[in-house]
C-alpha cells in the first residue's frame, strides 16, 4: 500500500524591513507530539526552539529562501512564493496534497489548498511555521554579530521603534529591503 504525504507549508518574515523571507514545507510523521504544534507566533522563542528540533526529528522538512535581492525584485509577495516552492520541491518525499498558509500559492502546484490562518488550524502548516521561524530567527541573530546597531537579534530584522531608530542613526545595509517605505524613505532623503 502506498503512503500519502500530506506537507504544511508556512513563511516568516514578510513584513520584516531587513532580512530574506523563509518557508518550511513539513510532513508529519506518527510519533509527532500534535499537543505542541501551534502558531509559531503564541510560543515564546525557547519553546519555539524545543518545539522545532522535536519536530525536525518527526517529520520530513525542507526549508525554501527568496533573499533581500529577490523581494527587490519580484516584490514581497511573490517572493514569499518563490521561498515556499523553492522548500516544497526540496523536501525528499513527494506529498499527494499541500496546505498552505494564507490565501496565495505557487505557480505551477498540483493537489493544493491554501487555508487563511492555516497556522492555527492545521497542525503540519503549525509545525513548518515553528520550524521557518526558528530557522529564520538564528539566521538574524547570526547577521546581528555582524551588524549589532540594528539590534536582529531581539527585532529579528523587524520595524521596531530601535530598529528605525538605528536605520536612521546608521543607514541602511545589503540586508535591509530597499523597496519597503521606511527603509526607502531614508535611501530617498
Amino acid at each position: 500500500m502506498k503512503k500519502i504525504f500530506t506537507a504544511g507549508v508556512d513563511e516568516v518574515g514578510r513584513g520584516c524591513l531587513a532580512g530574506p523571507v523563509v518557508s518550511a514545507a513539513v510532513v508529519l510523521k506518527k510519533g509527532i507530539n500534535l499537543k505542541i504544534l501551534k502558531d509559531s507566533k503564541k510560543l515564546t522563542f525557547n519553546k519555539r526552539i524545543e518545539f522545532s528540533e522535536h519536530i525536525k526529528n518527526n517529520s520530513f522538512y525542507a526549508i525554501g529562501i527568496a533573499s533581500v535581492e529577490e523581494i527587490f525584485s519580484l516584490n514581497i509577495l511573490q517572493a514569499s512564493l518563490l521561498s515556499m516552492k523553492r522548500a516544497i520541491e526540496k523536501l525528499t518525499v513527494r506529498p499527494r496534497l499541500i496546505l498552505i498558509d494564507g490565501n496565495y500559492a505557487p505557480k505551477g502546484l498540483k493537489n493544493f489548498k491554501t487555508i487563511v490562518n492555516g497556522d492555527e488550524k492545521i497542525k503540519s502548516i503549525s509545525a513548518a511555521s515553528i520550524i521557518a521561524k526558528v530557522y529564520r530567527d538564528r539566521l538574524m541573530i547570526k547577521l546581528s554579530e555582524k551588524f549589532s546597531n540594528y539590534a536582529w537579534e531581539r527585532n529579528f530584522g523587524y520595524g521596531t521603534k530601535a530598529h528605525l531608530v538605528s536605520l536612521k542613526k546608521f543607514g541602511v545595509t545589503a540586508h535591509h529591503r530597499k523597496s519597503f517605505k521606511p527603509v526607502y524613505k531614508i535611501l530617498s532623503n
